[in-house]
């Protein structure tokens, strides 16, 4: 396990180098400048814009500026944020924490409602239940975050007024944790939806193909009970594949909070990654690559531990 773990941990250094040098190049590609950003005052003369340039270093190549920026964050520098001037890590840090809370909160939300009803639906094949089943999880899968969203709001904001539009907290400027759950419930539900859809699938075929295995049927020569064989013996080994998808959903997730939290309001990296693409603010947006795309590879290798915990024939040495 030790050697195989090293192994993975190699492979992430080279595409993590892959992955920001994709997302610092096609940054620097995109039409616009943060300069004209910074000097938008109208009587701001050639001098002072190229001096501005040449104080953010975007006066070099990209390639020079993608090392630069690489030794700096060798060294545990992140940059300074073109737009605010603050440290880029106090500010990614302080999105970071939001976005986990939605994202966690979103996967176990789904895995809720998935599991329960893709082990139905294989237990029972081509039943009611199946069906409806099968048909959540098409509906599911075809909706579109932001439809979903404003509709939830309209919903359930305007019409009932029973959940606050968007934000973290009231603006009353008090935290608690059932205030927190009341802003959490609609753009969690939203990211949930089009997982849930997945999951139904993969936990289905998953659950269909294990029912059909010798073991299960020698369970039950056995004279186990029903709940027993399905739950101990059958939903252990299904929910690899449901593994693997949480560790591919994770980047989906994240790219899908990009829309849901601008909708919400949601202080997340999601919501300050746009504003950042707005301002052409490099820094951030290199600082939150960083810290996505680690959660991505690790996210991967952790997924891979965990088969040796659901199946023990599945070993790494």
């Amino acid at each position: 396990m030790g050697k195989y773990l090293l192994k993975r941990f190699l492979i992430v250094i080279p595409v993590f180098l892959g992955i920001t040098i994709l997302v610092y190049v096609m940054s620097s590609l995109a039409p616009g400048s943060p300069i004209e950003l910074l000097m938008a005052d109208p009587f701001a003369s050639a001098a002072d814009i190229e001096k501005k340039r040449h104080e953010l270093g975007l006066d070099q190549p990209v390639v020079i500026q993608y090392l630069l920026w690489l030794k700096e964050l060798l060294h545990g520098n992140f940059g300074i944020s073109y737009r605010t001037y603050g440290s880029v890590l106090e500010l990614v840090a302080s999105r970071l924490s939001p976005t986990l809370i939605l994202t966690v909160f979103t996967t176990i939300l789904s895995l809720c409602v998935a599991v329960p009803l893709g082990t139905i639906a294989a237990y029972k094949p081509y039943s009611v239940w199946d069906y409806a089943s099968s048909g959540l999880s098409f509906a599911g899968a075809a909706t579109p975050n932001f439809f979903a969203a404003m509709l939830m709001i309209y919903i359930f904001s305007i019409q009932l007024d029973l959940l606050p539009t968007g934000g973290m907290y009231d603006a009353s400027g008090t935290h608690t944790w059932g205030m927190l759950l009341r802003h959490l419930i609609m753009p969690s539900v939203v990211l949930s939806i089009q997982q849930v859809g997945s999951f139904i699938r993969h936990m289905r075929g998953s659950m269909l193909e294990v029912l059909n295995e010798d073991y299960i049927r020698t369970a039950r020569a056995k004279g186990l009970r029903e709940n027993v064989v399905l739950i101990r013996h059958g939903l252990r080994n299904a929910l690899i594949p449901i593994v693997t998808q949480i560790g591919m959903n994770i980047p989906f997730l994240i790219g899908g909070a990009v829309v849901t939290e601008q909708i919400f309001g949601w202080p997340g990296l999601g919501s300050l990654m746009v504003t950042s693409i707005q301002a052409r603010d490099y820094p951030v947006i290199m600082g939150i690559t960083v810290f996505v795309s680690l959660a991505v590879l690790i996210g991967n290798i952790v997924v891979d531990v965990l088969y040796t915990f659901l199946d023990p024939r599945i070993r790494y040495d």
